[in-house]
């Protein structure tokens, strides 16, 4: 596991030169303008909701004494659940609508690295791969949302809690990284057979994935600079992973045969 993930941060060195070479920088205005507008607008609804999530929590406080340590730290735990969901969801959006912006990405770096310029693989139009994109990371929202809760709960657990850190991490890291192999993935699977692949190599989408979340902490530059490196760096390896499972296949059906 450790390998890979090593193996999905290491796909991002040349991503940036590649990305110039290729001429792709054109595809990602769209995209990065949604990256904008969306953590822009989750960032004013964290600010204001914050503080309104937090005087909820501080009601179960029905004491006056401590009451005003008890607000505080409600305030807190407010504000950090609000910036946890926030980043979910802004993950998601904007590899949802970004989808048919980073297929032809994906695609003319699949055709760079193999030098085949007609794939044998799905033609899917515009339309398609924002559906699939869409559904893609419907469902991995809802999945994520369901370990994010109890892990964000757990944080406030003496001890234990400061493994629920690393956790967050990993799991919207493991999430980050799905979305953006699945640029290649659409091409050549269909939707099950997306899910079955990327779980198969679960340790580079979360590779893929932290790199991208250490992104997001780069003020203004993380958010223009995220899709195209990580989209790039994902394609890259993922084109690289289905050669190889093609590879080992043939192989099985060969030594099947003799």
């Amino acid at each position: 596991m450790i390998q890979n993930i090593l193996k999905g941060i290491r796909a991002y060195a040349g991503s940036f030169s590649l990305i110039s070479k290729l001429k792709l920088w054109k595809y990602f205005f769209i995209p990065i303008l949604i990256s904008i507008i969306t953590a822009v607008s989750i960032g004013l609804l964290a600010y204001g909701l914050s503080d309104t999530i937090g005087s909820i929590i501080s009601q179960i406080w029905l004491w006056e004494w401590g009451k005003e340590t008890f607000s505080s730290i409600s305030n807190f735990i407010g504000a950090t659940f609000i910036i946890a969901i926030g980043l979910v969801l802004y993950k998601h959006i904007i590899m949802a609508l970004s989808a048919p912006f980073m297929s032809p990405v994906s695609e003319k770096i699949e055709t760079y690295l193999t030098g085949i310029d007609n794939h044998q693989h799905r033609d899917t139009s515009f339309s398609e791969q924002l559906w699939r994109g869409i559904r893609i990371n419907l469902r991995n929202l809802s999945k994520e949302l369901l370990l994010t809760i109890p892990i964000v709960l757990i944080g406030f657990i003496p001890i234990i809690g400061m493994l629920s850190t690393v956790l967050l991490f990993l799991v919207q890291a493991y999430y980050a990284g799905f979305g953006n192999m699945d640029y290649t993935l659409e091409r050549h699977f269909k939707y099950k057979e997306s899910i079955q692949f990327v779980q198969k190599h679960r340790g580079v989408a979360i590779g893929n994935g932290i790199v991208f979340m250490l992104f997001l902490l780069i003020p203004i530059l993380g958010i223009i600079l995220v899709l195209p490196l990580s989209v790039t760096a994902a394609s890259t390896k993922t084109v690289n992973l289905i050669q190889a499972d093609k590879l080992l296949a043939n192989q099985k059906d060969m030594q099947n045969d003799s």
